[in-house]
């Protein structure tokens, strides 16, 4: 007699069970995903412990007849598909056939199920596999189904449950995907007699997220809709200042079924693009809808994976929609958002601040006054032949009184668009270098980068903000990845506004005003992220690279990394650094582009051959924008560095002609901003 043989329907069952239900979350999954299916427009969900010791599915979908109802308890029994063509077609959450049959197999399963509008219904119970009863019952259209002590034929299964806030933890997640998912459906959710979810079903997907994330979070959150071809996306993304720990917060749903893939998840926060902190990652619900042949969902047991057919253009299209969105934005955080209050225990101001709050002798409100002489920086005014307006009036001196703060006039001040950012880079050229000094090197009286400037020269010199600007482009030099293109530019309108500065703080933040409110900005993330779009102008400009300049310094490394280094060599010259071996595992640097922050170079060589070595999979792109980040650190101001009045308007003038003005090239924000109402409540002027 042979040894293999069938084996019986119940223990197939168990084994079945050990895929399809892995946790009381699985079952929560399979029957909630069957009531979708019917067509429901209310499902209710109570769970008791975790859902070990009961699950409850309530729906008011199509139900089911008599003989279905029987029927759907067997070994692949299915009404989503027919043929093995359907396969190709799904667009059902549900159709293999087999979790009700393994749910029943190690639970303790009832369902009341009515398929017409008559009350007559019909009630199954079934007991670790064994059918106890089939009779008539009353019920309205729809199905209610209860699982009881889930596992208790299976204690080897129960011994490894998890605790009862961890498997409370998966159905909540998996609700809160699903509510993500159709907005159009009414979900509840309840637990122990505690509700967790209640979405109202409206349709509306910011509603939805608000049941989800909290109403604070949904209004951080802007729309996207992207159309290709072959795919159509719609959902909404979260502002970059609203982020979390990990990728929980990122909802892929294809075709209306939850999904995780990681490419469209990349491809998210690839469009995020120096937008996000490090190990910080975004709030985003994307749908995506498609022709089901494009997509391959019968590839996981949980059916939560899927393969898409055209993958790469995908990610293109989820990367430029997110991107497209983020730029129509004006990305500012409040800094209401958690915000602490802390006071001395006398009430007053601790003398610190007194000694390090810098205020320069301020002029009346620019915006309560005719406005200043037209910036070499804005764009040209419709009339050119306009008589140019008066200058405003000198500050006060000693005993004088100043003009008071006005209201903001009804004509709003014109904001920069990222179409004067892109003609203001083409017409900025290399700062001329002053006598006897190298271009980029500090003056001898200051401690900064930044020249302190003659107020009086301000305005004409601009470019004293910061020593490196971005060289003269054309049509052919790459774009930074944060540049949109000319057409982009044209639709966008303002998003950066024109800021005021009126003085410093512990010489780190500038303190700036305008019309709407007082705003914060971090210098040196401001200078950094000017210095980051120029340097990745110049590390993609085959001229800049090309112009180098003999360097003699030496790096040594173990004989692995020197293996390793005389592969990669290539990519340190594709950015305009050369190697040579020096003998044994020693490298001496040939040349170096002539523009690498003075004094600087040893240290960013060596950083940049360090990230060579370490990064998995390096590229032309990804150590262009690497070196970039580098150089603009090293080159830009930092904290604890005073600066005139006219360097700081300089370099706001600097970062608003930026593309990305709101972000450093770390995803750190560089502007806060208070709104009048903000302030007003802070001291209790509005309750």
């Amino acid at each position: 007699m042979g040894n293999i043989r069938i084996l019986d329907d119940h223990l197939a069952n168990q084994i079945a069970a050990g895929e399809v239900v892995e946790r009381p979350s699985s079952v929560v999954k399979e029957l909630v995903e069957n009531a979708i299916d019917a067509g429901s427009r209310t499902i209710d969900v109570t769970v008791e412990e975790g859902g070990v010791k009961s699950i409850r599915v309530v729906d008011d979908g199509s139900g089911m007849a008599p003989e279905d109802l029987e029927l759907a308890f067997e070994r692949h029994a299915t009404s989503k598909i027919r043929t093995g063509k359907d396969l190709f077609a799904i667009r059902s959450l549900g159709f293999r056939g087999e979790a009700l049959p393994s749910i029943a197999a190690v639970a303790r399963v009832e369902v009341l199920s009515g398929a017409g509008e008559d009350g007559v219904a019909r009630r199954i119970v079934i007991e670790g596999g064994t059918k106890l009863a089939f009779e008539e019952a009353a019920a309205p259209r729809g199905t209610d189904f209860r699982v009881r002590d889930l596992f208790f034929n299976t204690p080897a299964r129960l011994k490894y449950m998890k605790t009862v806030q961890t498997e409370l933890g998966h159905i909540t997640d998996y609700m809160y995907r699903l509510a993500l998912s159709r907005p159009d459906i009414a979900f509840r959710l309840e637990h122990n007699g505690t509700q967790l979810l209640d979405t109202a079903g409206t349709g509306d997907l910011q509603q939805a997220a608000a049941a989800v994330y909290g109403t604070a979070t949904a209004k951080r959150m802007i729309p996207i809709a992207a159309e290709t071809p072959d795919y159509k996306l719609s959902g909404w993304i979260a502002r970059p200042d609203v982020t979390r720990s990990n990728r929980g917060g990122i909802t892929v749903v294809v075709n209306g079924r939850y999904v995780r893939n990681f490419q469209v998840a990349q491809a998210i926060l690839s469009g995020y693009h120096t937008l996000l902190p490090i190990n910080r990652y975004p709030v985003a619900i994307l749908h995506i809808e498609m022709e089901p042949t494009l997509v391959d969902v019968n590839v996981h047991p949980a059916k939560l994976e899927v393969r898409f057919s055209k993958d790469a253009e995908l990610s293109e299209a989820v990367q430029h929609a997110v991107r497209a969105a983020l730029r129509k934005e004006t990305l500012i955080p409040s800094g209401m958002a958690g915000r602490e209050q802390r006071r001395s225990p006398n009430g007053a101001r601790p003398q610190a601040v007194q000694e390090t709050l810098r205020l320069y002798d301020p002029k009346p409100a620019p915006f309560a006054e005719p406005p200043r002489p037209p910036s070499p920086y804005a764009a040209p005014r419709p009339n050119a032949s306009a008589p140019t307006p008066p200058a405003p009036p000198r500050a006060a001196t000693a005993g004088e009184s100043r003009a008071p703060y006005h209201a903001a006039p009804a004509t709003p001040q014109r904001l920069w668009e990222p179409r004067d950012a892109e003609r203001v880079l083409r017409a900025m050229g290399p700062l001329p270098a002053a006598p006897g000094r190298a271009p980029g090197e500090p003056m001898e009286d200051s401690a900064s980068p930044v020249p302190q400037a003659d107020p009086g020269e301000a305005a004409a010199s601009p470019e004293a903000a910061a020593p490196y600007a971005p060289p003269p482009s054309d049509d052919d030099a790459p774009d930074a990845p944060d540049t949109p293109n000319a057409s982009d530019a044209a639709e966008e309108g303002p998003r950066f506004p024109q800021l005021y500065p009126i003085g410093q703080l512990h010489g780190t933040y500038i303190v700036a005003q305008n019309e709407d409110g007082l705003f914060l900005i971090d210098q040196h993330a401001a200078h950094e992220r000017i210095n980051y779009e120029a340097f990745y102008r110049k590390f993609g400009s085959v001229e800049a690279v090309s112009q180098l300049t003999l360097f003699s310094h030496t790096i040594e490394f173990t004989s692995a990394e020197a293996q390793t280094l005389r592969g990669r060599l290539p990519l340190l010259e594709s950015v305009g650094v050369y190697l040579e071996p020096f003998g044994g595992n020693t490298f001496k640097v040939r040349s170096h582009p002539s523009w690498f922050p003075a004094g600087e170079e040893a240290a960013l060589i060596e950083e940049m051959t360090q990230w060579v070595l370490t990064e998995r999979s390096p590229d032309v792109a990804k150590i262009r924008e690497a070196s970039a980040i580098m150089c603009s650190c090293k080159a830009s101001i930092k904290a604890n560095q005073p600066q005139s009045h006219a360097a700081l308007e300089a370099l706001l003038s600097r970062l608003a002609a930026c593309v990305n003005p709101f972000t450093c090239p770390h995803g750190r924000p560089i502007v806060v901003s208070f709104t009048k109402r903000d302030l007003e409540k802070m001291f209790k002027r509005v309750m």
